[in-house]
């Protein structure tokens, strides 16, 4: 990785700290199955006052982690892993920390929960600022990009191969998510992607074949028959619930693109344009799709009967739905089928010490491994990130059992990464995700919306484009 000067980290930082967005699917569930958990629930950030030396972009080099023998750390090696995750994932995520924690005496893993995906990244900026960070950080995927061009996220490939862990090992749509200019900085572990819930007493009612709907097309059949009185067809989440990940998979399904991987924005063009156009006559023509300010309740109470929601939602759902759910691959559009990965992964912060670094990557091989990655699979509904634990017959049970999860993994291989202007453009999915709502729910003409979404994502990119170029040239 390139040097980064002081000038360009602060400037990072700064841009950080001004502008926080909401990432894809969930960081945790509270009183709806993928509500976000609230700031006062988080712990408070670390102050000046508790300063210890900061980590330095420059110190962001791998330290040799043969420093220590593998395998013989000697006394134990405590670290501090910052968590999102609360309700129900909150309780699986401790339950990964207690069961690594009991499972040997190397290290141990203090837990600490932050908030949600966008409070966390927060105090992980302001921590940094203090001089004092966490050595691991849960990191959603429209965060990780920000730490890493500002060289605070540890190059992991040396650690991993001291600890056995194969890069071949993960999914790889997954896994490369996380990788920059050959060199892995961010490992997956709660995945997830949307899929196409829907309310079988509902479809049942309808006359309509217990499936989701194979094309937009057909969908536009059904809807009218299973909207009515007190229920809509369909239900779209606002820019604080990820429309901007949903959409960014449906503009594909058009043939449009929010940008190219090197910031040319797209959303503007001819897909985008109908993509934005078959929204709006959802609300606003058909008026059989509605705006709800939770989806998922919306759902479960049976007041919408489908939507696209994540993975990470199914458990819950299944938990809390009035009526038998269904799910499947999101519908295709005019170009064919889109869907995008979302989520978060998990990163070493920069400048550890070696004992440090082979403790935190101990850590995270536990956690995305291939026996428990089954664990949290099942306890969540996010994706086994390894590819053992996909084809593992204790999945193969569970996809009997849970057909609905089933349908998440054979989507998987369909997917693709998201475009830069959502997950690396500071700010991007809500940007994206206001000029859906002025679409949506305003009714506004998408051409003239893209146009003025267009203008504030190139603004706002230049900074990242900037540093981009002095970190990868």
């Amino acid at each position: 990785m390139a040097k980064v000067t002081r000038r360009q980290f602060l400037r990072g930082v700064a841009a950080g700290a001004g502008a926080l967005t909401l990432a894809a699917c969930g960081g945790a569930a509270t009183t709806s199955p993928t509500a976000e958990p609230t700031a006062a629930q988080a712990t408070a950030a670390p102050t000046a006052a508790q300063a210890t030396a900061a980590p330095t972009a420059a110190q962001a080099t791998a330290v040799p982690p043969t420093a220590v023998p593998s395998g013989s750390m000697g006394s134990t090696v405590e670290i501090t892993y910052w968590g999102s995750f609360s309700g129900v994932l909150g309780e699986a995520e401790k339950a990964t920390v207690e069961t690594f924690n009991n499972s040997q005496k190397d290290v141990k893993v203090n837990y600490q929960f932050q908030g949600n995906y966008e409070e966390t990244a927060q105090k992980l900026t302001a921590a940094i600022q203090a001089r004092q960070t966490p050595d691991v950080s849960l990191l959603s995927d429209v965060w990780w990009f920000s730490f890493y061009i500002n060289g605070q996220l540890q190059p992991l490939d040396d650690l991993m191969a001291a600890e056995g862990v194969k890069r071949e090992a993960y999914v790889d749509v997954l896994l490369n998510e996380g990788i920059r200019k050959n060199t892995v900085y961010w490992i997956p572990f709660a995945r997830s992607t949307p899929l196409f819930y829907y309310n079988k007493q509902a479809w049942q009612e309808a006359g309509l074949e217990d499936r989701a709907p194979k094309t937009w097309d057909e969908f536009l059949q059904w809807a009218p028959k299973l909207n009515k009185e007190g229920r809509s067809a369909f239900a779209h989440p606002g820019a604080a619930s990820y429309i901007a990940w949903l959409f960014q998979c449906v503009i594909w399904q058009f043939g449009g693109r929010y940008s190219d991987p090197d910031f040319t924005i797209r959303i503007h063009e001819e897909g985008g344009v109908k993509a934005g156009n078959f929204y709006r006559d959802t609300t606003q023509t058909y008026k059989w799709a509605t705006t709800p300010k939770d989806v998922t309740q919306d759902f479960v109470t049976g007041q919408s009967a489908s939507a696209m929601l994540s993975t990470a939602a199914l458990a819950g759902v299944e938990k809390n739905a009035q009526f038998p759910v269904g799910t499947g691959f999101l519908p295709e559009g005019p170009a064919g089928f889109g869907c995008c990965t979302g989520g978060a992964g998990m990163a070493i912060l920069a400048g550890l010490p070696a004992e440090k670094q082979k403790a935190a990557m101990k850590w995270i091989a536990f956690a995305t491994g291939e026996e428990w990655t089954i664990q949290w699979a099942q306890r969540t509904g996010y994706m086994p990130v390894r590819k053992a634990a996909v084809e593992s017959e204790a999945m193969k049970k569970y996809f009997t059992e849970r057909p609905n999860f089933r349908t998440a993994v054979e989507q998987l291989p369909k997917t693709r990464p998201q475009d830069a202007a959502r997950v690396y453009i500071r700010g991007g999915d809500q940007i994206i995700g206001k000029g859906l709502e002025r679409i949506t729910i305003a009714g506004e003409d998408p051409a003239k919306v893209w146009m003025d979404v267009k203008a504030e994502l190139e603004e706002t990119a230049k900074p990242t484009v900037e540093l981009l170029k002095a970190v990868e040239g």
